[in-house]
């Protein structure tokens, strides 16, 4: 790909410049642990869960509250009662580590950003509750590369087509750069943006999305190897 001057590069978030799921991953091993079920293997219980979690996810968004929700109906749908009192708190003492915690960049992330913000215009739009993502952004320390974070609620078309028209941007200039085919490359698609597809193999698994071959599409291996490409 030849590079082109002055394009805007947006960026997603979690699991594209910081990791995100392989920290729910972690407290959803140890909640499967814990609960521990008499007849249910690990397989059948994760599938319940994320059941739950994407029901909850149209009615209650995304993020660590959700998360904790979703850990509860499990809890209560295979235990077939509501949790006692230490039961909840115990549940709610995993998820609490989704939240007290530092950012831990991808690899590569702030350096490549250094070179990129010398080239382009750089924006983070991402998707989750405002607070908790701003939290993020923040500790991140790496909004000194952005001209603006962009959080909404769900990254869907009409999301993309808003934050062209509330930017000003010309989507044949602009390009989405994420971990997740769902909400960061085929909307963005959808709007004419252009699209990198960096994987991430802890990408949530409501997230996972086949991609069509699709010449607007660039997939990469690591973060840094945007500076081959803009």
């Amino acid at each position: 790909m030849r590079r082109s001057p002055g394009l805007t590069l947006v960026f997603d978030a979690d699991d594209t410049l910081w990791e995100n799921n392989v920290l729910f991953e972690n407290v959803i091993d140890v909640f499967i642990e814990w609960l521990s079920h008499p007849t249910l293997d690990r397989v059948e219980v994760r599938a319940l869960l994320d059941e739950i979690e994407r029901a909850n996810a149209v009615t209650h968004g995304f993020g660590s509250a959700m998360f904790l929700r979703s850990l509860h109906a499990c809890f209560e749908r295979l235990r077939e009662r509501p949790g006692t009192p230490e039961e909840r708190r115990q549940i709610e003492e995993l998820a609490r580590a989704l939240v007290d915690r530092e950012v831990e960049l991808i690899p590569g992330v702030a350096d490549t950003l250094g070179e990129l913000v010398g080239r382009h215009d750089l924006h983070v739009f991402t998707k989750g509750n405002l607070a908790e993502q701003q939290q993020k952004y923040d500790a991140s320390g790496l909004a000194r590369f952005f001209s603006g974070v962009h959080i909404v609620d769900d990254k869907r078309t009409a999301d993309y087509r808003a934050l062209l028209g509330r930017l000003g941007l010309d989507p044949a200039t602009t390009w989405m750069i994420g971990n997740s085919p769902k909400s960061d490359i085929h909307p963005a698609r959808q709007v004419g943006m252009g699209a990198v597809l960096i994987p991430n193999e802890n990408t949530w698994v409501l997230e996972h999305q086949e991609l069509d071959p699709d010449p607007g599409v660039l997939t990469l291996t690591r973060f840094p190897e945007l500076l081959d490409h803009f």
